[in-house]
């Protein structure tokens, strides 16, 4: 089983933002830092998501459990609903791709155990803030 850890950052709320995606496959390790534009923390969380489904689904890689620090990501996920309806279709994406993966597994964990995709969405934070930089697509 393939293991995705992913986090959103944002300076500001809103404010320049990232996404960090650490994907164990069998013994190696992938890594992504993907400047956002500005967004809120929960949106850049939302984008996270988003772009690691697609590498995912890109790479062929059909069984996978994601891990989140964001619980509002979580439990939208868990649900299959968000109360703030900014944020719904950015929901419906991420459903919409899961599903075309065989299996799909999201587990909430403390940010203690995120700090490989934490560092990522952070480092995509400042390329985004030096250079005005961004891989930003929906």
């Amino acid at each position: 089983m393939i293991e995705v850890y992913i986090d959103g950052a944002s300076a500001g709320n809103p404010g320049p933002s990232g996404a960090g995606i650490f994907i164990k496959v069998n013994g190696t390790v992938e890594r992504y830092a993907l400047p956002l534009p500005n967004m809120s923390n929960h949106e850049a969380e939302y984008y996270a998501l988003i772009h690691a489904l697609k590498i995912c689904i890109e790479k062929n890689y059909s069984i996978v459990s994601f891990r989140t620090d964001s619980q509002l990501v979580n439990q939208a996920i868990e649900k299959e609903f968000v109360k703030n309806r900014t944020y719904a279709p950015l929901l419906e994406q991420a459903l919409e791709l899961a599903s075309t993966l065989d299996l799909f597994f999201m587990k909430w964990i403390p940010s203690s155990e995120n700090k490989a995709a934490d560092e990522l969405a952070r480092a995509a934070v400042k390329r985004s803030k030096e250079k005005g930089e961004s891989s930003f697509e929906t």
